[in-house]
């Protein structure tokens, strides 16, 4: 994966951050909100790119948790809560597209426990109750641009299991955790089988190709247009799917099956298409597919590089492959 710089890494973040609950502010004695702290200083010991974006990642959080400033509804720990979003948008994009996702992942899960401790020195602090809105809307929406549930499983596990979430959320919050658990990057993804146009059955694990896109999609579904169009007009795209190196495994999921075969003309005949017969990706639960359309890119060995990615975030990647 390609990674930022050391002066990148530092003077971006520093450059987006810098001057971008506790105690709640006083009706007489207004407090003025003040900056996001600036990005940490990574020590001069540290000359590799890569070990200097994780140290600012490591260190992102330390100096706005590390204070404990008034807090009302719209400032969280001293700081308007749009400047602590930006912040948060910062920290997550970063963590995805410029450090591996072990790291990542560690890192979300050590920030969730930095803002459990402050929950617990200050109970009356918004921190825990934004971080926990925020992050589950950035990382886990179906809408989000940047949604990643590799990444937002330390997080609903941390949730789950957290004192200061109500019982009911927790079990809420378990479940989610285990949906985010289906499929991880990095795993084989799970096989199923699926019946195209002609009635033929195929496996999901009998595709050969250098790379799968996995797309479970509906009929008319305008979003599905925009994915199917994004695909089919993009030569760079077509010609890896014609030369068998790219396989378009798209997957009906839900029971209209004649609505579907009406329109499976419309699918293009390069691709495999065809509709989940004994409904085992919805009564199973084998997959989270909890919008339409959604998307999985997997290697040739079918282990998951992309889950349930941004449209925009696959295309490119499909686009870019050598």
């Amino acid at each position: 994966m390609k990674r930022i710089s050391r002066y990148i890494a530092v003077s971006v973040l520093a450059v987006l951050l810098a001057g971008c609950g506790g105690r709640k502010a006083s009706q007489d004695n207004a407090f003025h909100p003040v900056p996001f702290p600036a990005a940490p200083t990574v020590p001069s010991i540290i000359k590799d790119g890569t070990e200097a974006t994780e140290y600012v990642m490591d260190h992102f959080w330390d100096a706005f948790l590390g204070r404990n400033l008034p807090c009302d509804t719209n400032i969280v720990n001293g700081v308007l809560a749009g400047d602590v979003e930006s912040a948060v948008g910062t920290y997550l994009t970063v963590l995805e597209q410029n450090c591996g996702l072990d790291f990542a992942r560690k890192a979300v899960g050590n920030f969730f426990g930095a803002i459990e401790r402050f929950q617990a020195a200050d109970t009356s602090s918004n921190v825990f109750g934004f971080f926990e809105k925020t992050i589950s809307r950035y990382l886990y929406d179906p809408n989000s641009p940047i949604r990643n549930e590799d990444l937002y499983l330390p997080f609903v596990k941390g949730l789950s299991e957290s004192p200061f979430v109500p019982e009911g959320m927790r079990q809420a919050y378990a479940h989610d955790a285990s949906m985010c658990s289906l499929n991880q990057a990095g795993t084989v993804a799970t096989d199923f089988i699926f019946t195209d146009l002609g009635g033929r059955r195929h496996s999901l694990h009998s595709v050969k190709a250098d790379h799968t896109l996995l797309f479970f999609s509906n009929p008319g579904c305008p979003a599905c247009k925009e994915i199917i169009d994004g695909l089919t007009g993009d030569p760079r795209i077509t010609g890896k799917i014609s030369s068998g190196k790219l396989a378009v495994v798209n997957v009906y999921i839900d029971s209209d099956v004649d609505e579907w075969r009406e329109y499976a003309v419309n699918y293009p005949s390069s691709w495999l298409s065809g509709y989940d017969q004994s409904y085992t990706i919805r009564t199973d639960v084998t997959y989270n597919v909890r919008a339409i359309p959604s998307l999985y890119l997997l290697d040739a060995e079918k282990r998951v590089i992309m889950k349930d990615a941004p449209q925009d975030k696959v295309l490119s990647f499909i686009s870019n492959i050598d």
